[in-house]
């Protein structure tokens, strides 16, 4: 169990580094993010359903998970709709 940790850690920080690395388009932010919780629900169904015996708290996760998704779909298309792309730089977050 405790490899099975290590391995979701590891890709965990790889989901990071592609987040930090994608930052230009957001689709690729948004399926990096997708790809964390992913990895966050996996190695949380391993704590508390082989330790505490939870499954609540999964539940209450994966439905987080799923608002998260589509609110960042909305946006995506919002955005996408309003300027023609999801280019990231291009979009001057401050202006009003």
């Amino acid at each position: 169990m405790i490899l099975y940790l290590y391995m979701f850690i590891l890709i965990f920080l790889m989901g990071n580094v592609m987040f930090i690395l994608n930052r230009k388009h957001l689709l690729n932010m948004l399926l990096s993010l997708e790809m964390l919780m992913m990895v966050l629900l996996i190695s949380f169904s391993l704590i508390f359903l082989n330790l505490i015996n939870e499954e609540y708290f999964l539940l209450l996760f994966m439905i987080f998970m799923v608002s998260e998704g589509t609110l960042g779909l909305s946006i995506l298309v919002s955005l996408i709709r309003l300027v023609g792309s999801d280019y990231f730089q291009i979009y001057n977050l401050m202006g009003c």
